[in-house]
């Protein structure tokens, strides 16, 4: 079973940023896949970004915004993929 990694809250698809609520740490370079109703696709995380500013690493209950390589909903469930 993979380990959920948080859950999509928002998605700004100007610029192609998810909003993710973490439930674990999240860190750059980790590859994650996106579910969810639609949504189903592997990407590597590039960028993290709290209140504008860059961050290697996410702490569990921090909400960020990631760069993702495809469209995003609210509700779909980030999970780790080994």
């Amino acid at each position: 079973v993979a380990k959920k990694l948080g859950e999509v809250t928002h998605f700004y698809g100007g610029i192609s940023v998810a909003i993710i609520k973490c439930a674990e740490v999240i860190k750059v370079g980790q590859t994650v896949r996106v579910k969810g109703a639609t949504t189903d696709f592997v990407c590597t995380i590039e960028s993290i970004q709290y209140e504008h500013a860059p961050l290697v690493q996410a702490e569990k209950g921090q909400e960020v915004g990631v760069k993702v390589s495809d469209k995003v909903r609210g509700g779909d469930e980030v999970f780790f993929v080994e």
